[in-house]
Parts: structure tokens; sequence; C-alpha cells
């Protein structure tokens, strides 16, 4: 007799879930990694956070930044079902899950026909897990939940020591004047207008690292392709990633990610990307991931948290 053959499901299109909720933000002209302002109920408006501390990384970080504004969430910790558990916790029922996902490999052996000889070779793709907000959660210990009241007002001198300690250790030519901010690949140098120009300090250093994300993508560096004019394919991704690792910048230093003067213009370029490319945002995301390390390797490193159960193969592509 013969076994009823198995029903096979359609495989899960994880980059065309992801793409759908960026595209529906960009399409009501928001940015989903751009956050200029300060998050209130003492969520603060740093990277997610897994469950054991240590920050989301690549397309997680403005995928799950996004999902928090779209459903008002307030903590900045994610973790899966049994990871609540674990901890005490209990998912309230009705609560729907969120994506977090990461690069898994197997091997293939190809034997050439001529030859024989085999060749073994990766193949890369993209998988996903179930994580919870700790909105979203019952009876975990106090400090995944954010408290009500505004954070303590910060101690301005350390916090802007940080600020210079960061650009001042990127071994990058910044000239200052005329009334443009940009970053010439020919000259290798940014430029900036007088730091007086700007409304504020904060808007200044969230300029400049902008142009420092486009600065790390220069000849003897990330080496990325910069395009040749406005509004071609190359143009507006190297834009894109510009402006997403200058949002991480922003998110590590506590400055709020404010919008670079130009990002209205982009936006229908980047529409025509996405919906050409399913996983051009994830590329994106990547590249502005290796940017931003890039630039924080030139400060002293610090010590890591133990992340237990962090998945080490996380969206962070070669370049």
């Amino acid at each position: 007799m013969r076994k009823p053959s198995r029903i096979s499901r359609p495989r899960r299109d994880i980059a065309s879930e992801i793409t759908a909720l960026i595209l529906s933000k960009l399409e009501a002209g928001v940015l989903p990694w751009a956050r200029p302002w300060d998050r209130t109920g003492g969520g603060g408006g740093g990277r997610p956070l897994r469950h054991c501390g240590t920050a989301y990384t690549g397309i997680n970080t403005l995928f799950l930044w996004a999902m928090a504004d779209a459903n008002g969430y307030n903590s900045r910790y994610w973790m899966t079902y049994r990871q609540a558990q674990e901890l005490g916790g209990q998912v309230r029922k009705g609560e729907a899950s969120s994506l977090s996902v990461y690069y898994s490999q197997i091997s293939k052996t190809d034997t050439n026909r001529i030859t024989g000889e085999e060749q073994n070779r990766a193949i890369r793709f993209l998988k996903a897990y179930n994580v919870f907000n700790a909105d979203q959660i019952d009876g975990l210990p106090a400090h995944y939940y954010p408290t009500p009241a505004p954070p303590e007002p910060r101690e301005e001198s350390a916090h802007r020591g940080a600020i210079d300690a960061f650009f001042d250790a990127i071994p990058v030519e910044v000239r200052h004047g005329g009334n443009a901010a940009f970053f010439s690949p020919v000259g290798d140098y940014i430029q900036m207008p007088p730091r007086g120009a700007f409304h504020s300090d904060d808007l200044y250093a969230s300029t400049r690292a902008h142009e420092s994300i486009h600065w790390s993508g220069g000849t003897g560096r990330l080496e990325r392709k910069f395009g040749k004019r406005f509004g071609d394919n190359a143009y507006a991704f190297e834009e894109l990633v510009a402006s997403i690792g200058q949002c991480l910048v922003c998110a590590d230093l506590g400055l709020p990610g404010e919008l670079h003067d130009n990002h209205a213009s982009y936006i229908e370029h980047w529409l025509r990307i996405l919906k050409g490319d399913a996983s051009a945002i994830i590329h994106a995301a990547s590249k502005a991931e290796q940017a931003f390390n890039y630039l924080k390797a030139f400060r002293p490193p610090e010590e890591p948290c133990d992340a237990e159960n962090h998945r080490a193969t996380e969206i962070e592509e070669p370049a």
C-alpha cells in the first residue's frame, strides 16, 4: 500500500517579509532606522537587546526597532518563548511574535564532469526564529521593563567627551567651512560646515556620523561602490547604507538619530531598489553594520558581555 505523500509547504520568504515592513514605512515617508527623538518610558533609544543584554545587529536592529514602534513597545529586550520561561516569565496569551533572523549555511560537493575533481562550496541561506518583546511578557525580573519615569539627566561633559573621543579616533581629514556636508571620494576628506553653524552639537555629531560612514567605504578601506550620479542604483544604495549606519552610530553614542537633510529625496530611489530586490535592505543593513564596526574599531575596545545563546552567524556578511 502506497504511503500518502507528504504535502510540502511553500518555503517561507523571510527577506520578503522583512522588506514588506520596511517598504510600508518608507511609503509613509518614515525611515524605520531613524529615531530623531528621546524615547519616553525609560526604554532609551539604543539598539534592541537579547535576553542576556547583548545588542542585536544588522537587519535585526532595523526590523525590531520597526516592530517596537509599530506596537508601542518601550522595552529594548527581546527573547524567545523558552528564554522567557527560563527567566520566570510567561508570554501573555494572544501575543504575536516577531522575527529575528540569521544566516545558516550548508556545504555542497560539486563534481567536475571532465576531471572528476570534487569541490566543496558553502551555500548560505536565511533562517528565522520567533522572539517576543519584554512588554509582551509577565513575570520577568524588573530590569527588563523600562521605568515610567524619564531617565535621569546625563552628565553632559562626559557624554560630549565620549562623542568627541569616538570621532577624534577616526583617522580622517575633516575640513570645516562652506554650507555643505559631504565626503569627497577623490580628495578622501570630509567637508563640514563650521561647527557653530549647526543648531546643536548633537546635530553636528549626527551629520559627521553620516559622512564618516561614507568615508569608511573609500579606497583602501571597505571599498563600497559610490555610484556616479544622483539617482543611480549604486549612489542610492550607498546613501541607504550611510543613512542606516548614521543611526547605528547615533544609537551607540546616545544621540538622537537626526535625519540627513537629503533623506526625503532618496526615498523614491530606495523604494525602487527594495521593490526590485527583496534582499537589498538586508545587504544594506549588513554593509552599514560593517561600516559602523570599522569606525568603532578605532576606539579603545570595551569588555564584551557574555552572550549566552548568541547566534554568531547573525546577519553580518563579508564585504
